[in-house]
This record gives C-alpha cells, sequence and structure tokens, in this order.
C-alpha cells in the first residue's frame, strides 16, 4: 500500500515549494476465515437441529429448516463463515447444546 506523505521543503531543497513523498508500508493480510460444519447423525431430530440454527445462527426458520434438510440429504452443511475464534465459539456452543440435551449432534469447523 501506498501512502502520500506531504513534506514542506528545507533549505536544501530547490524552488522553496512543498514536495510529495512516497512510503511504502506492507499490506496487512485478512485473517483466515473457517466453516463452520453440522455433520448429519441417525439420532438427533430435525427440530432440534432445526432449533440449533435459529439460536446460534440466527436463522430465520425458513432458513434452518432448509439448512436441516441439507444436513440430513448430503450428511453435512456449512452453516456459517466466521473468524477462528467465533467459529471455535460456536463450535462450543452448538457441542455443549447437544451434549446437554443429550443428542450426538457433531458441529465442526475447517479453514476456509
Amino acid at each position: 500500500m501506498t501512502e502520500f506523505v506531504w513534506r514542506m521543503s528545507n533549505e536544501d531543497d530547490e524552488g522553496g515549494s512543498p514536495s510529495l513523498a512516497l512510503k511504502t508500508r506492507p499490506k496487512t493480510k485478512r485473517p483466515p476465515m473457517y466453516k463452520v460444519l453440522l455433520l448429519n447423525d441417525d439420532y438427533t431430530p430435525m427440530e432440534f437441529v432445526v432449533h440449533v440454527l435459529e439460536r446460534f445462527f440466527h436463522m430465520s426458520h425458513a432458513q434452518a429448516f432448509e439448512i436441516m434438510l441439507t444436513v440430513h440429504k448430503k450428511g453435512l452443511a456449512v452453516v456459517g463463515v466466521f473468524s477462528h475464534e467465533i467459529a471455535e465459539t460456536k463450535v462450543t456452543q452448538v457441542m455443549d447444546f447437544a451434549r446437554r440435551h443429550q443428542h450426538p449432534l457433531q458441529c465442526t469447523m475447517e479453514k476456509e
């Protein structure tokens, strides 16, 4: 990234007018993003999966129902893409909630 900086001339400069100096800064990289995935199992009720999607991923009922069907039919679905810390928190929240309700629902994350 190039940054433009105005300098006022010194006595050494010719003409006595301001000049333009260019400074180059390294461009900062965006942090890697992580996909949060829900995995299908044969025991977790579909209604529970819909509830998880609405509660932890703030989906509408219709969106949650569609994602739940994708998980059911394809075996897994991406339910969101987040920074590492947020993805990790979501996975932990879903797994803890599922265990408290005695469901074997699995939630994982992988780098995008």
